[in-house]
């Protein structure tokens, strides 16, 4: 068993109460570590240091080449140790280990982009209307940054939120998912090797109410950056306004899977599955809604069906596995409810449903990959955030009626459009009220382009030049080359 610490102010600590938290591996419940367990106490010393760290530090006046060299010596340290991450990784959230080392690449490569981004924007020199005068505009960082992620993408989404504000030259408190908490502590250790100056990175262990909270409270904090749920994305944005703090939420979606007649049949079936049922659907841009066309609805159905019941399940080390558990009993209850919710609003369960039998997935917090068909646009499990291995399945007519449908929901993160009509394709991306549109795939990302939702899925984007800007204040400053008295009073 693991034990860990939580860093301050270039220390590692305890938590002041002394309590700590018990991290469970999902696939059988073993213990795999110890952690402190960090209450408002910690996260206000954590708070203090970064403060202190930016007001008085040297973090963000060193120029910008040189924090961009230490982003990059990050993403070389996450290299060198790719597999030892992604082994946490899949011990701490289920997932299997070809899809941790996937995520670790990933991780390597936003360290390493916005390393090489944070000297290129020296700002912009604009045109002054007033003669004898100079205008230019510049970009400083905002300041104290508080980080909150989430437990399906622990590290990745901790490096959509750390890179960015350590290159454009912040400080920064990390509070990651109490539940999933190890490979943001290793992170921890290799940015301490690479040698950021103490107090740039505090990680703070703990509850969401408990510590997150606090950091959205704090008006020593500048900006707070939330991925999770929508409820709690409220709640942070309602205490942030204490000082009008900028924020920056990524709060999920239902993203509509759109298939035309005219789609590639096979590669649209396969991407399907894969949409919705890869890290057993707990994906924020998950294609847990899927929009058939009448034409080819019926067999699309039937070879979607027949393919999920042959999806294996099982430990996320097994190189056979193809899905593993949910995160937690809590989770698994709440994507249980919402298959009973499903049934009594009338949709038509095809296949899954329920937890497996099989003797060997019995100690972990497994879930057959589901699918509904009959569903409509005023059903909770096509309208609500299942974040489960649940799959509904809608039919449409016409293009208008597959924009309509897909539109309808308080949602606005991702969509896709399958058909080789790249006319109509464009068309209908043209129409999606959504931050991504995937043409004929589903789910690639990179950090070159950025990443974030309409409507309810959020505030802001992460990923591409527009992440670093997010942690960034614009600034404009004027000189007058001639001054002269004005003589008006």
């Amino acid at each position: 068993m693991r034990i860990e610490k939580m860093y301050i102010n270039g220390e590692w600590v305890e938590a002041a109460s002394g309590n700590t938290r018990t991290i469970i591996n999902p696939f059988n419940q073993e213990t795999i570590a110890q952690v402190p367990e960090g209450d408002e106490t910690d996260t206000v010393s954590a708070i203090q240091a970064a403060r202190e760290a930016f007001d008085e530090g040297e973090w963000r006046n060193i120029p910008a080449s040189t924090r961009g060299k230490l982003v990059l010596k990050i993403a070389e340290l996450i290299e060198r140790d790719v597999q030892e991450l992604a082994e946490l990784e899949t011990l701490d959230s289920g997932k299997t280990l070809t899809e941790s080392i996937d995520d670790m690449n990933d991780i390597a490569e936003v360290f390493r982009y916005y390393g090489g981004l944070a000297d290129k924007d020296g700002g912009e020199v604009i045109a002054s209307p007033i003669p004898d005068s100079r205008s230019k505009v510049v970009r400083e960082p905002v300041g104290v940054c508080g980080q909150i992620t989430p437990w399906n993408y622990p590290l990745l989404q901790a490096s959509w939120k750390i890179a960015p504000a350590l290159a454009a030259g912040n400080t920064m408190i990390i509070k990651p998912s109490e539940i999933t908490p190890l490979t943001t502590i290793k992170v921890t250790e290799l940015i301490e090797e690479a040698g950021v100056p103490k107090g740039v990175v505090n990680l703070v262990l703990g509850s969401g109410a408990k510590t997150g909270q606090l950091l959205a409270e704090s008006h020593e904090v500048d900006l707070i950056s939330f991925t999770g749920g929508i409820e709690t994305g409220r709640k942070i944005m309602t205490a942030a306004s204490s000082n009008f703090k900028k924020v920056a939420l990524e709060l999920g979606g239902k993203n509509p899977n759109i298939v035309f007649e005219d789609a590639d049949f096979d590669t649209a079936l396969d991407q399907a599955l894969n949409a919705v049922f890869f890290h057993a659907g707990q994906v924020c841009s998950a294609g847990a809604r899927l929009l058939v066309h009448d034409a080819i609805h019926d067999r699309f159905v039937e070879e979607l069906v027949k393919r999920t019941k042959q999806i294996k399940l099982g430990s996320g080390f097994d190189d056979t596995t193809q899905s593993g558990p949910l995160i937690s009993n809590d989770h698994l209850k709440k994507v249980e409810n919402y298959v009973a919710i499903g049934i009594k609003e009338g949709a038509s369960l095809m296949t899954g449903g329920k937890r497996p039998e099989a003797e060997e997935l019995q100690a972990g917090f497994f879930f057959e990959p589901t699918i509904f068909t009959e569903c409509d646009s005023s059903m909770r499990i096509v309208q609500e955030e299942t974040f489960g291995p649940i799959l509904t399945i809608e039919r449409f007519d016409t293009e208008e009626q597959a924009v309509t449908l897909a539109n309808d929901t308080i949602y606005g993160l991702a969509g896709a459009v399958w058909t080789t009509n790249i006319r109509k394709a464009e068309r209908v991306a043209g129409e999606l009220r959504m931050g991504t549109v995937w043409i004929n795939d589903f789910h690639p990302y990179f950090a070159q382009a950025p990443w974030g939702g309409y409507k309810s899925s959020g505030i802001g984007r992460e990923l591409g030049k527009q992440g670093l800007e997010e942690y960034t204040e614009v600034k404009h400053i004027y000189e007058n080359t001639n001054p002269s008295p004005l003589h008006w009073f």
